[in-house]
């Protein structure tokens, strides 16, 4: 790969982060977020993707021709690691590994709701989610819309059911088998329960010590003992910095959402707020000298992005907390009143499913750290503040 594309601060075009990094913008369609920045990395094996976008023609074309634009191509790739099930992200796959042969690596967490969400009936999901929302009060003209798909007996595969089955499983703080590279898993549950970002332990291209001013060379005396010593500094200087693929986790000025991915057959009780708090933490410890999310822009200072995140939720469980100390309510009633990017009034049928989703996991969260409490024999569900 020896094309160089424009700067990675110019805008939405392909960008060239340096050390053999690149992003490729990729559309979706009918998405206020515009598209999704996949992330390619060489490796002495061929080049690998980190997600692949959106499952849409378009799409498609986009990364073709974004790989054009590095130096490479599809049936080039060698492989493609995943950091987390949404469709913007793990949508094109099973394409990208059809055309290339390229395996696929997820974290099992999620691959387990890949491959459920393969094997489910849509009558079947439809059933569950009118009885969750209406368990969580949403009124009657909320919920008649998936009864009467209900009663209409309308079959067939949920949406992203097409989605590619990975061939390797992503093991926490492990180092992916990528020749030459140091690329590190860190599992960060929240947004999705197998969420992964990717922790490259290598020094940012152009300050000292960077992988490509620092490769070892060979005929000089002493060449092997300074190789050893130079490797070791090198490792120990990417774990303090080095640079993070942060997929959805961490975003330059966007919450991302948390919300419940459970499966309908287990009665686990997952708290997703408090992995996402201890997520954010351990991400900030790794002080990474750049941020490459799979959104907007990279970004410097994890730390001051952590914190504004932390500092939100914060906000967010306090302002639940008192309105829990007015007067019971629902998770529906709660996500009325939440502050959301604007009215409730505006806000369409799907996505206020997903608002009421983050209700219930900031209500979760705030029941374990023992400020709210479900009221015994209330139905549909209310909770009340403790404490």
């Amino acid at each position: 790969m020896t094309n160089r594309p424009q700067a990675a601060d110019d805008g939405p075009g392909v960008g060239d982060h340096g050390g053999g990094v690149w992003s490729i913008p990729v559309p979706i369609p009918d998405n206020p977020l515009g598209h999704t920045l996949v992330h390619l990395i060489e490796t002495d094996a061929g080049p690998v993707l980190i997600d692949t976008g959106w499952d849409d023609p378009a799409s498609w074309q986009a990364l073709a021709d974004g790989l054009a634009a590095c130096g490479t191509s599809v049936d080039a790739l060698h492989g493609v690691v995943v950091t987390h099930h949404h469709p913007d992200h793990h949508g094109l796959s099973a394409r990208v590994r059809e055309e290339s042969g390229a395996w696929i690596a997820m974290h099992p967490a999620d691959a387990a709701i890949v491959r459920r969400t393969r094997d489910s009936d849509r009558r079947q999901w439809l059933g569950y989610l009118a009885e969750k929302l209406a368990a969580a009060g949403a009124p009657d003209s909320h919920t008649a819309p998936l009864r009467a798909a209900l009663a209409q007996g309308r079959d067939g595969t949920l949406p992203g059911a097409r989605a590619a089955l990975p061939d390797r499983e992503i093991e926490p703080n492990e180092l992916l088998a990528l020749p030459g590279r140091r690329l590190r898993a860190v599992w960060t549950p929240g947004h999705t329960p197998g969420h992964v970002c990717l922790h490259l332990e290598e020094q940012h291209p152009g300050r000292e010590g960077s992988r490509e001013g620092t490769r070892e060379r060979g005929g000089q005396e002493g060449g092997a003992e300074r190789s050893r010593e130079g490797s070791r500094e090198r490792q120990q200087a990417g774990r303090r910095g080095g640079r993070l693929f942060s997929g959805d986790h961490l975003l330059p000025t966007i919450s991302p959402h948390i919300g419940l991915y459970e499966d309908p057959d287990s009665d686990e009780i997952t708290d997703p707020l408090g992995d996402y708090l201890d997520s954010l933490e351990r991400i900030a410890r790794l002080r990474p000298a750049q941020v490459l999310p799979a959104h907007q822009h990279a970004f410097a200072d994890a730390r001051a992005r952590v914190d504004e995140l932390t500092a939100h939720h914060a906000e967010r469980l306090s302002d639940l907390r008192a309105l829990l100390s007015d007067r019971d309510l629902t998770p529906w009633q709660l996500a009325e009143a939440m502050r959301w990017n604007r009215p409730w009034e505006q806000i369409p049928f799907g996505s206020r499913n997903i608002a009421v989703a983050e209700a219930e996991a900031h209500l979760r969260h705030l029941v374990k750290l023992g400020h709210a409490e479900a009221v015994p024999g209330s139905a549909p569900v209310t909770y009340r503040a403790t404490g």
